[in-house]
C-alpha cells in the first residue's frame, strides 16, 4: 500500500503471523485492498498476513466478520503516555522497542478483563499487540498500542467480548 504508515509488530504477532493465525470482526470485512492498522478498533477481526507477507512492520491487514473462523481480535487501543517532566519532554523521541513492549504488556493485560469479562490469568485466551514503529512515531506522531486477543487452539467463530473465556 503506497503511503501506508507501518506499525511494528511484536515478536508474538510476528510469530502468530508466521503460524498463519487469523483475526475477527463484528464488521462486514474489507474490500480486499486491506484495512490500515490505524483504522482498526476493538471488536474488529483480521486475517493475519501469509508467510510471504510477514514482516516486522505492518501497514494493512484484511478484516473479516467475527463469525468467520479466526484467532485474533482487536480488544484495546492504548495511548503511550507523554512524559510529564519538562526536562524529558523529548516526547517526540522514540522510547525504543523494549520500553514500548514493557508498556504494551502492562496496558494490554490491564484492558483484557474489561473486554473479555475475566482476568487474563484465569482465561484460556492469550494476547499480543502491535506497537508504533520508530518511523510511525516520528512521521505520524503515532503513540497507540493495538492489543489483540489470540488463541493457541481451535479457531474462534464469534467475538470473545464479554464471554468470560
Amino acid at each position: 500500500m503506497p503511503g501506508a504508515r507501518p506499525r511494528r509488530a511484536s515478536a508474538a504477532v510476528a510469530l502468530a503471523c508466521a503460524l498463519a493465525l487469523a483475526g475477527c470482526s463484528s464488521l462486514n470485512g474489507d474490500d480486499g485492498s486491506g484495512t490500515s492498522v490505524f483504522d482498526l478498533v476493538p471488536g474488529m477481526c483480521v486475517l493475519a498476513p501469509s508467510h510471504e507477507e510477514v514482516s516486522v512492520e505492518l501497514a494493512a491487514v484484511t478484516t473479516v466478520p467475527c463469525e468467520d473462523p479466526h484467532e485474533l481480535e482487536v480488544f484495546a487501543l492504548v495511548e503511550y503516555p507523554e512524559p510529564t517532566d519538562s526536562a524529558t519532554q523529548a516526547g517526540s523521541s522514540f522510547p525504543g522497542d523494549a520500553m514500548l513492549k514493557d508498556f504494551a504488556d502492562g496496558a494490554c493485560v490491564g484492558a483484557f478483563a474489561e473486554y473479555v469479562g475475566v482476568d487474563y490469568r484465569d482465561s484460556e485466551l492469550f494476547f499480543t499487540y502491535l506497537v508504533p514503529s520508530a518511523r510511525s512515531w516520528q512521521a505520524e506522531d503515532d503513540r497507540t498500542v493495538l492489543c489483540l486477543i489470540t488463541t493457541t487452539g481451535e479457531q474462534l467463530t464469534q467475538s470473545v467480548a464479554g464471554t468470560g473465556w
